[in-house]
């Protein structure tokens, strides 16, 4: 099976003060059991990249908890109150991104690209220190890549090659992601024969992912 590692192997690879982009809407297709075992492994200095930081035990807000996050780009920290007080106290540095342009930076990553030209922003706190340029008489601003060293993906289903599939709001995130990591670590909730997943449902490829989760410690 490809790349199988037990969630404390996988957390070991991990070090500190590396870049990781988690998965999930609001915790609904986070990898909990690599999150967990970051956790455990006491972590330290990261930079997470999410749509948001869940809520306090629930997904990466377990990591807020811990003392793991030195900083976070997010598009969402408002159901957190532990994010926002550590954001507030210099604990915590944090970047507020559109949650739009959060995934296009990240899909910009992961493609290969200069990165975005969005309006959203302009003439507001989000615009400052960034280029602006016009394109046909309209000013957009530019809005660069976001890459990871790793990318920890929550999936529904995986084959034993890495194929993924995802349900209802894991689809947010997670396959963009894992387009953008130099390292893809998936956590599914189950691991099936290749051929169970259909081919429409396949919504990221094994090519992508270099490390499948398995149950035990």
């Amino acid at each position: 099976m490809k790349g199988a590692l037990k969630p404390a192997e996988a957390a070991a690879m991990i070090p500190d003060g590396a870049s990781v982009m988690i998965g999930g809407f609001m915790g609904v297709g986070s990898p909990e059991r690599l999150i967990d075992a970051l956790v455990a492994r006491g972590a330290r200095g990261l930079t997470v990249i999410a749509n948001d930081t869940a809520m306090p035990g629930r997904g990466i807000g377990k990591l807020i908890t811990a003392g793991a996050v030195a900083r976070v780009i997010a598009s969402h920290i408002g159901l957190n109150p532990e994010t926002q007080a550590k954001m507030i106290s210099g604990e915590i540095a944090c970047e507020l991104v559109p949650q739009g342009t959060l995934v296009e930076r990240i899909r910009s990553g992961g493609m290969g690209l200069g990165g975005v030209l969005t309006p959203t922003g302009l003439g507001t706190e989000v615009e400052i220190g960034k280029q602006v340029i016009e394109v046909q008489g309209n000013r957009y601003i530019v809005e660069t890549p976001l890459k990871a060293d790793f990318a920890l993906i929550g999936a529904w289903q995986a084959d034993y090659v890495g194929n993924l599939a995802y349900l209802l709001t894991a689809h947010n995130f997670n396959p963009i992601m894992a387009l953008a990591g130099a390292t893809v670590i998936a956590e599914p909730e189950a691991i099936v024969p290749v051929g169970v997943i259909a081919p429409d449902a396949v919504k990221t490829p094994g090519v992508l992912v270099d490390h499948l989760l398995i149950r035990g410690n």
